[in-house]
């Protein structure tokens, strides 16, 4: 059995003994997950996947590897999102590079793809669509990836964020079907979308303080801010909508929770249709789903 002490792991020691020392420490500075971030960590700072480590783990840990992996484990005590040490984020079928100028991509924004591909069911359909607070690009791609004959644009109001998309588009081969720009949501766009995707900031600005340490103290506060009541972003949202959506287009907007009702009402203020909200793994209602009037096309569907 392999046994480890808590301090003086020294370059040549093995990969076994470093994954119980930074378990042990994780767990103690109460991290989830504790033994699997460990092997992410270690990992990433010998080039390897978890699953090789896992096949050997009496192999010697590289002198060149320790120091890498020193910082990354306490960049992570210090409630660094792994994300960003890691510097990539799965979402849907992408490999996405991430970093703190946007929101780490997370499963429950895939119900938003889920509801998209659900709304458009004809992969061949040449359709044009928009993302509003683009951040990784990751809800255009997922889309794109999946309706290979559509063509999005994604719009942030940091260009560190639209840069960023704009990679992962060429990363991903789909920078022949993309575009990225910097500017505030619908100032600059001046066409008519079949679909239109956003993830807008939903949190209450006094409850981002609260929020866990990865979040609140590293992502960035202006993907998150969504004024006193959370629903600052949906109100530009509203307006901006039936003048963006081409004639049976779909928007599909992300939720906070126990905010559909409130958004519901915004929608319908503005002259907008409601086609549903699809939860999310968690049972949240979390991708609300609207068209512009009258209903047409695959915006009828429910």
């Amino acid at each position: 059995m392999t046994t480890c002490e808590p301090d003086g792991l020294e370059p040549g020691e093995s990969v076994g003994a470093f994954l119980c020392q930074a378990g042990q420490v994780l767990r103690a500075a109460s991290i989830e997950s504790p033994r699997l971030e460990a092997r992410l960590l270690l990992g990433h700072a010998m080039g390897a996947t978890p699953e090789q480590l896992l096949r050997d783990p009496r192999q010697k840990v590289p002198p060149e590897a320790v120091a890498r992996f020193g910082a990354a484990l306490a960049a992570r005590l210090a409630h660094v999102p792994m994300a960003h040490i890691l510097g990539r984020q799965g979402f849907w079928t992408l490999d996405l590079a991430v970093s703190p100028a946007t929101l780490i991509p997370r499963p429950d924004s895939e119900a938003l793809v889920e509801a998209a591909l659900e709304a458009f069911p004809d992969a061949a359909a040449p359709l044009r669509v928009l993302d509003l607070g683009t951040g990784t690009g990751c809800l255009l791609l997922a889309v794109l990836a999946e309706r290979p004959a559509a063509f999005g644009i994604g719009v942030d109001r940091e260009p560190e964020a639209a840069a960023l998309a704009a990679r992962n588009a060429r990363e991903n081969g789909l920078a022949g079907r993309a575009a990225f720009l910097a500017g505030d949501w619908d100032a600059a766009l001046a066409g008519r979308f079949d679909l239109v995707l956003s993830n807008p900031p939903y949190i209450e600005s006094a409850a981002i303080a609260g929020l866990m340490p990865e979040v609140s103290r590293h992502e960035p506060g202006l993907a998150l801010d969504g004024g006193a009541d959370g629903l600052a972003a949906y109100r530009v949202l509203a307006q901006a909508l039936p003048n963006l959506l081409a004639p049976g287009g779909v928007a599909v907007l992300e939720l906070g929770q126990g905010q559909r009702a409130a958004v519901e009402s915004l929608a319908l203020q503005a002259g907008l249709g409601l086609l549903g909200c699809r939860k999310d793994l968690g049972g949240v209602d979390r991708a609300l789903i609207l068209a512009k009037k009258p209903f047409g096309g695959p915006a009828a569907r429910d």
